[in-house]
């Protein structure tokens, strides 16, 4: 499967190094070109990069991994999504991290979605913290944490779900992707626990 990966953070990072140990090809794309390359170079032959625009053109799926103020404008410079996955993993904080800019009667996914009228959008990877991600276990024990997910189509969210177990997850669909209104207060918990409490990333969520 051909993955196109917009952003150069941890996220993008965690998740492009599963996917190309996993055999997928990657394509990594970011205003940091040379970051980008050095991401692209550590994963291998699996793996190049490119604009945001080349990696949508070729995707199957796209990950939009970067922070909420730059999530529309890296969105609308892929261009065209018309029938590719697009997997949102932001949270739209505030800058100041003091809560969400986005929520209750809409979310970041939406708001997303409606960017990319041709794509299918799953909100995914959000909860769960890259260095997790990264580490060589996501296992606490004998437990895979949860990873959730939402979206309005069915064949979408079962390819996300496939990719969500191949992180060492276990997936939870919880619904339409109007319930990320939901999902992501879950992720700024997260964050809390994480910093504001001190809990550090090494934790997860389990249902």
């Amino acid at each position: 499967m051909k993955i196109g990966i917009i952003g150069s953070g941890n996220v993008g990072g965690a998740l492009g190094k599963i996917r190309g140990k996993n055999g997928h090809e990657i394509m990594f794309s970011s205003r940091n070109r040379e970051k980008i390359k050095t991401m692209a170079e550590a994963i291998g032959k699996n793996a190049c990069y490119g604009l945001p625009a080349e990696a949508a053109r070729f995707a199957d799926i796209v990950v939009l991994a970067v922070p909420w103020g730059q999530a529309k404008s890296a969105l609308l410079s892929a261009g065209p999504l018309n029938g590719k996955i697009l997997i949102d993993c932001t949270n739209p904080l505030k800058p100041d991290y003091s809560g969400l800019a986005v929520g209750g009667t809409t979310s970041a996914a939406e708001e997303l979605a409606k960017l990319a009228p041709g794509a299918s959008v799953v909100k995914a990877f959000h909860t769960t913290f890259a260095a997790l991600m990264q580490s060589d276990s996501r296992m606490f024990g004998s437990t895979n944490p949860t990873g959730f997910y939402c979206g309005d189509d069915s064949a979408a969210k079962k390819v996300v779900a496939d990719l969500i177990k191949e992180t060492g997850l276990e997936p939870l669909d919880v619904g339409p992707l109007s319930y990320a209104r939901y999902l992501e207060p879950m992720a700024m918990l997260m964050i809390s626990l994480g910093f504001a409490q001190k809990m550090g990333t090494n934790i997860a969520l389990k249902f």
